[in-house]
């Protein structure tokens, strides 16, 4: 039986990029609900007998390292969402590099142990930053999962299976989310309103066609979306269906998907692609 992969993104509910009432300096200011909507997922993830990979942010893990602790006892691989939420391409390669090294440095000090793989936020390596890859390839990570095939965040074009690409610094594998084509048009199945809306049963159906061809469904979720009270502010309408849409019993519909399939970690995949 094939073995899909589970991510998740480990950010606040107010880790929205682009929206300045939403900004840096007002984080502290916000009730952190992180703690809480982790340890529910853990907990279902556990039920269900899954073991992910947890993109967590250096922001996150300085603020709650014993968080950090708990998904590493827990089994589960962990990797880095940058430091402060920032897309890639605005950032430029030096900040890349500064905000990059800041959450290895954080994950480091919760003894996250090696962290090998890495998401970017707004899946924001895309045409306009492929040399990202280079940054990550230089300070020894293997593997990514940032390049969405959608348009907006990435590009339809890209690939939709894992495949290798080369950099400078070497060789890195790259893992894209599983997408699916409507109206001749990619849009989000494995993750974000796109799973949110799907019935669990149609959920599982794509994962099985596409296991029967041996290839791998990668879900990404959040930890916000499984938020009993989630808070809420105003947003652009794009943002509000992207971070509000149909969370309401998200919870268990996902439990139904990952009791329905089987998952593993994301670096589990790299033995399936070659170099």
């Amino acid at each position: 039986m094939t073995a899909n992969v589970l991510t998740v993104d480990v950010e606040e509910w107010f880790h929205i990029c682009g929206v300045p009432a939403l900004e840096l300096s007002v984080w502290p200011s916000l009730p952190s609900r992180v703690v809480d909507t982790t340890t529910r997922l853990l907990d279902l993830m556990d039920r269900c007998g899954v073991r992910g990979t947890f993109f967590v942010l250096g922001y996150v893990a300085e603020r709650f390292p014993e968080l950090v602790a708990r998904i590493r006892d827990a089994g589960h691989e962990i990797g880095s969402h940058g430091h402060l939420h920032t897309r890639v391409y605005e950032l430029g390669p030096g900040g890349f590099a500064s905000d990059l090294d800041d959450s290895l440095r954080a994950l480091a000090s919760t003894g996250a142990g090696p962290i090998r793989a890495f998401r970017a936020p707004e899946w924001s390596i895309n045409d306009r930053s492929l040399w990202a890859l280079d940054v990550l390839a230089a300070r020894g990570l293997t593997c990514d999962s940032s390049m969405a095939p959608l348009r907006v965040v990435g590009n339809p074009w890209f690939p939709q299976q894992p495949h290798v690409r080369q950099t400078a610094h070497g060789s890195i594998l790259e893992i894209p989310p599983m997408v699916r084509t409507r109206f001749g048009q990619n849009v989000p199945f494995g993750g974000g309103w796109g799973l949110r809306m799907a019935r669990p049963a149609t959920v599982l159906r794509e994962i099985e066609r596409r296991n029967a061809r041996g290839e791998r469904a990668v879900l990404w979720v959040h930890p916000w979306e499984i938020d009993e009270q989630p808070p809420r502010v105003p947003l652009p309408l794009r943002l509000w269906f992207a971070h509000y849409f149909r969370l309401a019993g998200f919870a268990s519909r996902l439990e139904q998907v990952l009791r329905g399939a089987r998952f593993e970690p994301l670096l589990a995949a790299q033995g399936s692609v070659a170099p």
